[in-house]
């Protein structure tokens, strides 16, 4: 299974789609699945649900940041993570049209945001393109050398 149909099937189970990508690379960050599902869950749903920057690059934005990020202040890689995640950006827009959740959203036909989130049944996941989004953010991540 590709990293991209594994956040997918992530997404159906449930997890959000930053979780769902960020998870289908646990194995290469050495991070368990559990732990990365806890440090994204608020990055879902364009971070908390405001439909801002679209939870399935915030997952893409994780996985460069566990890979090349470093805890000190004045690392040198700073401006090289930086760069990954603009050509990423750009890969991701070129490709969707955005990286922002609510005008991905507005594009399959969905143009307010509800005080719930909705529960998920196959209604839920014909109307949204989060699933094909997840797939899409991590076959790109897989797939671009980073």
């Amino acid at each position: 299974m590709n990293k991209g149909e594994l956040a997918r099937s992530y997404f159906l189970q449930g997890y959000n789609c930053s979780q769902s990508v960020a998870m289908s690379f646990s194995d290469e960050l050495g991070i368990e699945k559990d732990l990365i599902a806890k440090m994204t869950l608020g990055f879902g749903g364009g971070i908390g649900r405001l439909r801002e920057v679209c939870g399935a690059f915030s997952g893409i934005v994780f996985v460069i940041s566990m890979k090349y990020g470093s805890s000190l202040p004045d690392h040198d890689n700073k401006k090289e993570v930086y760069h990954i995640i603009q050509d990423l950006a750009q890969k991701f827009t070129d490709a969707q049209g955005s990286i922002i959740c609510r005008d991905l959203l507005m594009a399959s036909g969905l143009e307010h945001r509800g005080t719930e989130p909705e529960k998920r049944s196959e209604v839920y996941y014909k109307k949204r393109p989060c699933a094909e989004l997840v797939f899409f953010a991590a076959n790109l991540l897989q797939n671009s050398g980073y």
